[in-house]
């Protein structure tokens, strides 16, 4: 299994390769469409995962999922956010984590998803072998209601349960709930030695992870 990292931006999309077949996780924003799309067609794609419903993660999804000929799949918990990503309100308690949201709100308001609708919705212990790709979904909430992950054994891609913005890897700094974020970030690091692919900035070798 390989990972390959597809930088958008502050935002990361990866494809997980097995052998040909390769699932793309996450799709960036419109203005990096084409690169992503570019990335996807060195490989024979399946399957579109996102992690979580923020338009950041999600707003190619339908122009991906059109060119590629593949279905879109995410958490049933987040389904409101594809149509306003203001629907499940956003906090933060530290200073970095104030910036972003507040760049993060004014994104909400200015950009939005256009229309698709998932064809599968993902939640905990469900395998993505039918699409080629040895995976494992992961619930992760905590960030959106609907946050998930997946797991290759290997590898762990966490969408923004965790960030790598600044200095040094932690938990999300933008939190929906915060008691189901701490207890993803709580999981994720007793998961054991994992290269873990975040939402935002490089990968890093899974730790404790603190705020």
């Amino acid at each position: 299994m390989e990972i390959k990292r597809i930088k958008t931006g502050n935002v990361n999309c990866y494809l997980m390769v097995h052998g040909r077949a390769a699932i793309l996780v996450d799709t960036g924003r419109r203005k990096h469409r084409v690169k992503v799309l570019e990335a996807c067609r060195e490989y024979h794609v399946t399957l579109i995962v996102l992690t979580h419903g923020h338009v950041d993660h999600a707003q190619n999804a339908a122009f991906l999922s059109e060119r590629l000929q593949v279905p879109i799949a995410m958490h049933r918990a987040d389904l409101a956010l594809l149509e306003d990503n203001r629907s499940q309100v956003l906090t933060a308690d530290t200073f970095l984590g104030k910036q972003v949201l507040e760049a993060s709100l004014k994104l909400f308001q200015t950009e939005k998803i256009p229309s698709f609708s998932p064809r599968f919705f993902l939640e905990e212990g469900d395998i993505l072998d039918a699409w080629g790709v040895p995976a494992k979904v992961i619930e992760l909430p905590g960030h959106t209601r609907g946050s998930i992950g997946f797991d290759t054994g290997e590898h762990l891609l966490v969408g923004d349960a965790l960030m790598n913005m600044f200095h040094h890897p932690c938990a999300t700094l933008l939190f929906h709930n915060e008691e189901a974020m701490l207890g993803s970030a709580a999981r994720i690091g007793d998961m054991g030695r994992r290269t873990i692919w975040f939402g935002h900035g490089k990968q890093a070798r899974n730790r404790r992870w603190v705020r």
